[in-house]
This record gives C-alpha cells, sequence and structure tokens, in this order.
C-alpha cells in the first residue's frame, strides 16, 4: 500500500483525462461536473490492504459512481433512506456477510427504519434511541455501535464529528447502558465504529484506534468487524501532505490483532473512506461570463455558483483553478483575480478563506467566453447543490475507459417547478 503523490497545482490546462475540456463543455455545457474513473479506483486500489472498504457515499452519490466502486468490490455506506435505495439501485444487495450496505446515522426518520427493518439492512447506530427502536421492531439482529471518543478533528470545526460539542456518535462512557437496552431486544453489538472528522491526520486518526480497542474490550467477543471510519485527508494544494497509509495499516491492524488474540476469532478491519475516493476526480466545468474590475480587484465571474459548488463558502475551502485557453497557449501572464459566481448573494465567492474572507488567486489572463475549471471537485460538491436563484443542477459526466458518459442529465425548467402548485382560489 503506497502513499499517493501530491498533485501538480497548475493554472492553465486544456484536457481533463485525455479529453479535450472545451469538447466536454461543447457536448454537455456548462457548468458540468466531470469524474475521472481511473483516480476513483487508484484512490479504492491505495487502501486494498484493508480487509473491506465502505464508501460514504454521502460524499458524491451518482449511481454511476456507486455502480463503479461496486463493481471494483468496495462495500458502501448510507445515512438516509434515499441513499439505501441508491445503494440498492446501483446494484448493492441489502444482505449479506460483510453486510454490504450499513445505514449509519444519529437518528431513524419513519422512512429509514421501516426500510430497515423490511430489507434488513446493517444498523451502524449512533444513539442509544435507535437501539431501542431498532429492537422493538426487529428484535434479535445484529447492529454495529458508532462511538464518539470524545475528541475530535477536521480541517473545518464544521467538517469536526467528534468531541462534546459535536452530535454523533455514542458517547464513550455510556457503552455499558447501550449494551444492556440492546440485551434487552436481544440485539447483538458485532460492530464497532468510529470516525472523528474529514481532513484529520496521523497523529488523530491512531487514537482513533485506541479508541475503538477501548471500546471492544469493553463490549467483549460478540465483537466480529471494527471499523476506523474515514477522514483520510486529501490534498487541494501544493505543500499540503497525505496521511501514510502504510503507516496507518499498521497502527489499525495491530489494534486489530490483540483484539483477535484477546477474543479467539477474526475480526475484521473496515475503513470508510468518502472524499478521499472521489475528489480528485471531479472537475467543475465553468464558463467566464464577465470580467470586472473593481478599483483594484479583478473579477472572473462563473456561470457556476455555490448552488454548485457549496464547499467554499461552507468551510472557505481551497479549491485548484485553472484557465482553458481557447488559443492553447498555456504560457499566458497571470494576475490576481478573485473567482465568483452569478448568485445574487455576496457570498457566493470560490476564492475565499474560512470566515467569508474574499481573497485572491494567480490565474492567467482570461477573455470572456472562455472556460475555467474548479478542480478536486468530487467530493461535497454536486450532492451538496440546490436551486437557489432557481437555478437548475449541472450536468454529470463520468470519463470511463478514455469516453465521456452522460450520468445526470442537466435540470430543466420543467424540473425545478415539477411538484409544486397554485391553489385554486
Amino acid at each position: 500500500m503506497t502513499t499517493p503523490t501530491a498533485p501538480t497545482d497548475s493554472p492553465s490546462r486544456t484536457e481533463i483525462a485525455g479529453l479535450e475540456v472545451a469538447d466536454l463543455a461543447r457536448r454537455f455545457g456548462t457548468p458540468t461536473f466531470v469524474y475521472d474513473a481511473a483516480t476513483i479506483l487508484q484512490r479504492l486500489a491505495d487502501l486494498s490492504a484493508f480487509d473491506h472498504v465502505r464508501y460514504a457515499q454521502k460524499a458524491a452519490s451518482n449511481l454511476a459512481l456507486l455502480d463503479l466502486v461496486r463493481r471494483h468490490g468496495a462495500l458502501v455506506d448510507a445515512v438516509s433512506a434515499a441513499e439505501i435505495r441508491r445503494a440498492l439501485a446501483a446494484g448493492y444487495t441489502a444482505e449479506g456477510t460483510p453486510p454490504p450496505v450499513v445505514y449509519t446515522a444519529d437518528i431513524f426518520d419513519a422512512e429509514a427504519l421501516d426500510l430497515c427493518v423490511e430489507k434488513n439492512v446493517h444498523v451502524n447506530c449512533g444513539s442509544s434511541d435507535m437501539i431501542d427502536q431498532l429492537g422493538r421492531r426487529a428484535p434479535g439482529r445484529r447492529i454495529t455501535l458508532r462511538i464518539n471518543p470524545g475528541f475530535g478533528h477536521g480541517h473545518s470545526q464544521k467538517t469536526n464529528t467528534g468531541g462534546k460539542q459535536a452530535k454523533h456518535g455514542i458517547w464513550h462512557d455510556q457503552i455499558a447502558d447501550c449494551l444492556a437496552r440492546a440485551a434487552r431486544f436481544q440485539l447483538e453489538v458485532s460492530g464497532l465504529h468510529v470516525h472523528i472528522g474529514s481532513g484529520t491526520d496521523l497523529d488523530h486518526l491512531s487514537r482513533v484506534c485506541g479508541a475503538l480497542e477501548n471500546a471492544a474490550v469493553e463490549v467483549g467477543p460478540s465483537v466480529t468487524s471494527v471499523s476506523v471510519g474515514g477522514g483520510l485527508p486529501t490534498v487541494y494544494r501544493q505543500g499540503e501532505q497525505y496521511v501514510d497509509l502504510a503507516a496507518y495499516y499498521e497502527l489499525c491492524d495491530a489494534m486489530r490483532k490483540r483484539l483477535q488474540a484477546g477474543f479467539g476469532h477474526p475480526v475484521s478491519l473496515e475503513i470508510e473512506p468518502g472524499r478521499y475516493l472521489v475528489a480528485e476526480s471531479g472537475y467543475l466545468i465553468a464558463e467566464i461570463r464577465a470580467i470586472k474590475q473593481q478599483d483594484d480587484n479583478t473579477f472572473y465571474l462563473l456561470d457556476a455558483g455555490f448552488n454548485n459548488l457549496a464547499r467554499p463558502i461552507l468551510y472557505g475551502a481551497y479549491h485548484p483553478m485553472s484557465v482553458v485557453p481557447s488559443d492553447g497557449d498555456l504560457s499566458r501572464p497571470e494576475q490576481e483575480v478573485i473567482v465568483g459566481g452569478p448568485l445574487c448573494e455576496s457570498g457566493d465567492i470560490f476564492t475565499q478563506e474560512e470566515g467569508g474572507f474574499v481573497v485572491s488567486r494567480r490565474l492567467p489572463v482570461a477573455r470572456v467566453g472562455e472556460l475555467l475549471v474548479i478542480e478536486c471537485a468530487g467530493a461535497y460538491s454536486f450532492v451538496m447543490g440546490s436551486n437557489y436563484n432557481s437555478k437548475p443542477l449541472g450536468a454529470e459526466v463520468l470519463i470511463l475507459q478514455g469516453r465521456a458518459h452522460l450520468i445526470r442529465r442537466r435540470q430543466t425548467f420543467e424540473d425545478l417547478v415539477r411538484g409544486e402548485s397554485i391553489p385554486e382560489l
């Protein structure tokens, strides 16, 4: 298992996965998300030392992407009833060993509980109330507990999913109470899961191993599977670092082996990547529709906004960007620019830091009508899209074996108003 190499941050490009960006824009329009299947499969291969890789589909849940990772051996995690249905529609089965689909949440809504009971979907309980609610409806099943170990970490406070300010998971000193609740309904706690946040470092990830081991020892030999969750960092800019995957696996495997020795039976080891698998595969192609000079600031304004990619306005997230020169000249001079979108909202800026502070980016001199690509946009991008300002969702395209496949058509006005009605007076 090797740690991937950081990508080169280039301000100009003409191709994505060997296909001309201009041709993709002409064929599918803008804004459009493009995913490179080869990148996803490489990131999946990075984690092959783990017994099971379970894809956190909330990062990017298009059916074509779910089908792609399913056909290459990944299991799937679902956090809603509709995500369970997506997994089944993409070819996953509800039951199996290990469970092909796991429902992970802190609550059941009515539809999710009904679906988990009806389809016998394995449940990863993030609250004690979930244990009671499932137990009353489906006693005697196996469950997993998601543990909040009392600490968390992430690239933003908004992606920190551990510690006392996080809503996620069962607090680490409430395990005994949860075991008693499970016992009342003959529910067997067969697995444990810890996820502390997105964008964590090796030090914090190593602490996950300790938290899992402590929780597993408390639960006892009924545990046959442990999941170290996700959180592996994605490199968005030069100078950032990937986690040493070999070192991380060694820590996880050593923890697993100690549990096996103590329990006297095998314990499977899962990892649950979301962003790590898909972020670098994704590109948002947009068109520069206006270039404005506001005092000493130059703005490139695109036909894509935070309705397409919300990560900058949510987290101050950095995304590499590149201009697609219509004349093919990759050596244009660069200038400091602010990149924004079309929305009637001051926060519709792609070059901002957390807290809403607008910053500039060095990009090539461009012309109105040229294309700009926002890179590393495969995770928490389209799935967080909205129809704000009555903007339709863009198209999604998958590049697979050198061919571009439309995997979601662009929304139409009719799609936007479908389901709305004006009452008769």
